[in-house]
């Protein structure tokens, strides 16, 4: 039997794409990776040259190769690159990341901040959840709007123009169904990659991983030699998004390629609400950042964690 060979330069074939049939070697397919970013960012108009980009890093796998492809479009493009890191202060599970993730920018030789919880919100995430017995809200929702004020601040520290985050398609339609079954509508208009934001003071936030599977992302990074955290959070088995990934990836292994059919309905829907019945943004009376009322998810989150503690 005759050993398959890579469709691009007939190499030793080590990934098969079942949705599209292309099997690729080790070089082919991690230049399909980049390429694959390169016309996400293009598609959507992501970046403009000059930006300073903040990377938010987490030191999984997807923000590091993230980082490591971002550095390298970025040479060529007179694009300023910093990393921005968060550490919300889980025992036991940050300090791995935060130490690998402080050696791999020094060896790309991007600038790396890291901020925690503890210094920006006066709590650490173990000691806001001491009382989760008592709530309704799960860990990821109220770790999740910290974490996204924690990485504002970070890029504000650093004069950035744009977010860059490393959510991939998978991340993508899993918060579009999450949103969708909680009938959380307004959201849906923001999953689209190419949404610019309504507001003159709101950092601007980019997905360039948003058309590429997480599976992929995860060899990308382990065929380039990328050091990711090995820990999982204690905390992400709490939430709906694990039954999520699951349904998902189900669907995809028995209709291979219905994530990208999926992702087409995501676009599609968010652009088609995007402008409908646009609420003005108001500031925050609290702490004066970008709100939908008078006083913002975080602040109420803090608030909500003081009183219960």
């Amino acid at each position: 039997m005759s050993t398959p060979l890579c469709g691009k330069c007939s190499g030793k074939v080590v990934y098969t794409r079942t949705y599209s049939g292309e099997s690729l070697c080790a070089s082919c397919f991690k230049n399909s990776i980049i390429e694959k970013t390169k016309k996400t960012i293009s598609k959507y108009q992501m970046l403009r040259r000059g930006d300073r980009i903040a990377v938010a890093v987490s030191g999984g796998k997807d923000s590091l190769s993230l980082l490591h492809i971002l550095n390298n479009i970025c040479k060529d493009h007179s694009t300023q690159l910093h990393a921005v890191m968060i550490d919300e202060g889980v025992a036991g599970y940050r300090d791995e990341a935060i130490g690998l993730t402080k050696a791999y920018a020094e060896e790309l030789r991007v600038p790396l901040l890291v901020l925690s919880y503890a210094d920006l919100f006066g709590t650490t995430l173990d000691d806001a959840l001491d009382w989760k017995t008592e709530r309704k809200t799960t860990s990821c929702s109220i770790c999740g709007t910290l974490r996204r004020r924690a990485i504002d601040i970070g890029a504000k520290r650093i004069n950035a123009d744009i977010v860059a985050t490393a959510h991939n398609m998978d991340d993508l339609l899993q918060t579009y169904l999450i949103n969708l079954f909680n009938g959380d509508i307004e959201r849906l208009k923001w999953l689209d990659p190419g949404h610019k934001g309504r507001s003159e003071f709101a950092l601007r936030r980019i997905k360039p991983f948003s058309e590429i599977y997480e599976q992929e992302l995860a060899f990308y990074a382990y065929l380039s030699g990328i050091p990711f955290q090995s820990e999982s959070c204690p905390y992400m088995n709490e939430g709906i998004r694990t039954e999520m990934r699951s349904f998902i990836n189900a669907l995809e292994s028995k209709h291979p390629g219905i994530k990208y059919s999926m992702l087409g309905s995501v676009v599609g829907t968010s652009q088609r609400l995007s402008g409908s019945d646009e609420k003005p943004l108001l500031r925050c009376e609290s702490c004066g950042n970008p709100s939908s009322s008078e006083t913002c998810s975080v602040c109420r989150t803090i608030q909500l964690i003081r009183i219960n503690k």
